[in-house]
């Protein structure tokens, strides 16, 4: 039997009633009051009290706690109660992020277990694909799919397709990001969506057809892509578009994972294919990769050991587009020299036409992005043509 103090449910009650705006944290002290005598009536303001509190708290323990406890009032809520899905799913999305902060990955699996169970898979899918379990990840992604949920996307596309690859389901994760290649030609011919992302799909298909040998599919993706390409240097795209860089960069990204470490339980990797919902541990370690990389394409290069070199400087260059390839200011000033360099780099290697397209499309495809479409297409034509005679 709970005890109810009712003093402090009047000092509650008498809080919200007066004259003068509370704080935060009296908001929240109130609520946890009222929530025990009248659930149905404040279990759902405790929950968003305690987690405004969490979004302007600093300190890793006292979030963890706010967030714990937002996760236990939202289960809280009686079943049909207005607000209730959002508020649960807002609070463990809160609670898993917290505990991958602090690299508390097996509670943070599980919580994002219970997203699913709430309707959200998304945040257990990725946290699969980081620990290298892909078939897994795929299925739910498929599950989210069928279900529209959310509603048929290149974001949902584009990662469960990289999740079939990364099991190794290649005709499946072809057809897949065929499905959303589809979508977006017929967006793009009615000027719902840019010519770049189109260009952006038809460069990715075309590396994933090559990458299993598919030689055919894989020029005729890129012929497409330098058709549009053509038309974009020639016309420029039909409309304005909003920045659209996150488009870029999860692609190139993408692009990049086969030159990274495995992915498994043990040594958790980025969830290639997706530029959300990152653990931020996962994030962080990515990033920390940087300085070895970087004294490593040193070495290289005083021991002049190009191909390796070639290969090292686009991981630091991957690296360079997660901390900040979605920052559209100064963006080609900020990125294009990265880009230059591995052209530069790849130009010294006359034996190696595949490295040297790589970088070449690697260069036009930023150039999209950075909306300099006649260099853009300059080099897409030149590297499709080493990749037609190779």
């Amino acid at each position: 039997m709970v005890t109810i103090d009712h003093d402090a449910v009047l000092r509650a009650r008498v809080l919200l009633l007066r004259s003068g705006r509370p704080s935060r944290a009296e908001l929240a002290g109130a609520y946890r009051v009222l929530a025990e005598v009248s659930p149905k009536a404040y279990m759902g303001k405790l929950v968003d009290a305690v987690l405004a509190l969490y979004y302007e708290n600093r300190d890793p323990e006292a979030s963890l706690a706010l967030a714990a406890e937002a996760s236990r009032a939202a289960r809280r809520i009686e079943a049909g109660m207005p607000l209730r899905a959002e508020r649960l799913h807002r609070a463990l999305d809160a609670h898993q992020r917290t505990l991958f902060a602090q690299g508390r990955r097996a509670e943070g699996r599980a919580v994002c277990e219970q997203l699913a169970e709430a309707g959200s898979s998304g945040p257990l899918a990725i946290v699969l694909a980081e620990e290298g379990r892909f078939r897994e990840a795929a299925e739910l992604d498929e599950k989210a799919a069928r279900n529209r949920i959310p509603e048929h996307s290149f974001w949902n596309m584009v990662r469960w397709a990289a999740n079939l690859e990364g099991a190794g389901l290649h005709d499946a994760a072809a057809a897949v990001f065929g499905e959303l290649l589809d979508e977006t030609r017929g967006e793009a011919a009615e000027q719902h969506t840019s010519l770049a992302i189109l260009t952006w799909e038809l460069v990715h298909f075309s590396r994933m057809r090559g990458t299993v040998g598919d030689g055919k599919g894989a020029a005729a993706a890129r012929r497409e892509a330098l058709t549009v390409l053509e038309e974009l240097a020639t016309t420029g795209e039909p409309k304005n578009w909003s920045c659209i860089l996150d488009w870029w960069r999860t692609l190139f990204l993408l692009s990049g994972r086969a030159a990274e470490p495995a992915a498994s339980p043990e040594s958790p990797m980025p969830p290639f294919g997706t530029n959300l919902g990152w653990s931020p541990d996962v994030r962080e370690r990515f990033l920390d990769m940087l300085p070895d990389l970087e004294a490593e394409a040193a070495a290289l290069g005083l021991a002049g050991r190009l191909p390796e070199l070639v290969d090292v400087h686009r991981r630091i260059t991957v690296r360079a587009a997660v901390r900040d390839g979605t920052h559209p200011h100064r963006f080609e000033e900020r990125f294009r020299p990265y880009f230059d360099e591995g052209v530069a780099l790849a130009r010294r290697l006359p034996d190696d036409p595949v490295r040297l397209a790589r970088a070449l499309t690697d260069r036009s495809m930023f150039l999209v992005a950075a909306r300099t479409f006649e260099p853009a297409h300059a080099d897409f034509a030149e590297a499709t043509a080493l990749l037609d005679d190779h």
